[in-house]
């Protein structure tokens, strides 16, 4: 027997939401074949075999939030003998509920269905509920008592699904609310969450929507940084008007080559490469003790897709053509729309640039996606009136902004930084050179 257990697909990823099963008990599966879909903290990855086999059992359905290293399903030689293995562990706790007092008729529901269970076989058994670590931190921001659930998981262990239920189906008897068991501490005052909820569930024109794993640990990793590290913020105003045009003259001549047509954002990311690389001082992190000085430089571009945002790496961004970047860029950013990007295409990043340029944002200040030192917030290109040898005259203006981790990058670092980014940009020979 082989266990198919749920995978760390990203460095930060502590728990996995099961999106889709594309073997089927019974089919057989060959080593590298995709068995399943993963949701991680960052996108949808594609869970492939390590063994080959048939498999002959899955133990939690699709929509499941599994904690990494949590068996999935069960690969065998398709004499069955390792779905009778795998369903050992859990006839203990199945049949445990047939001693208890139930009532009639409504006994025979399904078990696929999560709903609240009556408090006093719980409170009967004396035994405290076996509940995953995301039910629990789930139960404790709904209010719910975890002794009045029902588990769906594998032998009754209760799961998100089952804790989203319990609440709403509570939400929902909230307009006839029932007398309280003198034994249960009533609560003193909801937590800002709880409070939150019973507003949307009281309030017709809210709308609560579940956050994803994906905005879920953005939203803790972003927190995280803005608390931790000590942003500052440096802004340029640069001229951009021959950069424009040098990018309609190179897109012309890539495009009579049948080369990939180039972004202003692809030259940007293109200057901010070999800016770092002559100001190395800015490819750091933050160490605690000690500075982590990178040696090469791999940007990440942030790219926003449903659900949240996410950060692919065009790896040795220095090194590579403004046609090359452009190419890697575009198909990067089309798998994470698709949640197809792997987990090595979104770590590693020394530095990011985020751009809301095309949504006619002029300036803005983005949060350092840690353990990065820095990002780079990219604003809209403007027509702006300068003065230029004593006259009046139109230019283009496009303003960045560096936030860095004051931690590791002194105010007068980050600035020269930006002194040789503006000159690379005023002057875009300089970046393909």
């Amino acid at each position: 027997m082989t266990e198919i257990q749920m995978p760390r697909l990203s460095d930060t990823m502590e728990e996995g939401v099961i999106a889709t099963w594309h073997k089927q008990v019974g089919d057989t599966v060959e080593r590298g074949d995709v068995v399943a879909e993963i949701e991680t903290d960052k996108a949808i990855m594609e869970l492939e075999a390590f063994d080959a086999g048939v498999l002959e059992k899955i133990l939690l359905a699709e929509g499941a939030t599994v904690p990494i290293g949590t068996p999935i399903a069960v690969l065998g030689d398709g004499s069955g003998a390792a779905a009778e293995s795998a369903e050992a562990p859990a006839a203990a706790p199945a049949e445990a509920p047939a001693a208890e007092p139930v009532a009639e008729g409504p006994a025979a529901e399904s078990a696929a269905e999560p709903v609240a269970a009556s408090a006093e076989p719980a409170a009967g058994r004396g035994v405290k509920p076996k509940a995953s670590p995301l039910a629990k931190r789930v139960a404790k921001e709904q209010g719910v008592d975890l002794a009045q659930v029902r588990g769906t998981g594998p032998g009754g262990r209760i799961i998100r699904v089952d804790i989203e239920a319990a609440a709403q189906q509570a939400g929902s008897a909230s307009s006839a609310p029932a007398p309280q068991d003198a034994g249960a501490p009533a609560p003193a005052q909801p937590a800002p969450s709880q409070a939150a909820g019973s507003q949307s569930a009281a309030d017709p024109d809210v709308e609560e929507i579940p956050l994803g794993t994906i905005r879920k640990v953005t939203a803790k990793r972003l927190t995280e940084s803005k608390q931790q590290a000590p942003h500052f913020y440096l802004t340029s105003a640069i001229d951009v008007t021959d950069l424009v045009a040098f990018r309609a003259e190179l897109n012309q001549r890539l495009q009579a080559a049948d080369g990939p047509k180039v972004s202003l954002n692809d030259l940007v990311v293109k200057a901010v490469a070999t800016a770092l690389r002559a100001n190395p001082s800015v490819n750091v992190s933050f160490g605690g003790d000690t500075l982590l000085q990178h040696k090469r430089i791999h940007l990440g571009v942030a790219v926003a897709i449903e659900g949240g945002l996410v950060v692919p790496v065009i790896t040795d961004t220095d090194r590579k053509s403004v046609s090359e970047i452009a190419a890697e860029g575009r198909e990067l950013a089309g798998r994470a729309r698709d949640g197809k990007l792997k987990a090595d295409e979104m770590s590693g990043g020394t530095f990011t640039i985020s751009n809301l340029g095309m949504f006619g944002v002029e300036q803005f200040s983005a949060v350092i996606n840690p353990p990065e030192a820095g990002i780079l917030a990219v604003g809209a290109v403007d027509d702006e009136v300068k003065v230029r040898e004593g006259e009046f005259v139109a230019r283009k203006i496009m303003r960045v902004t560096l936030s860095a981790d004051h931690r590791a990058v002194d105010g007068a670092v980050g600035a020269a930084f930006l002194q040789q980014l503006t000159g690379l940009l005023e002057d875009p020979l300089r970046i393909i050179a």
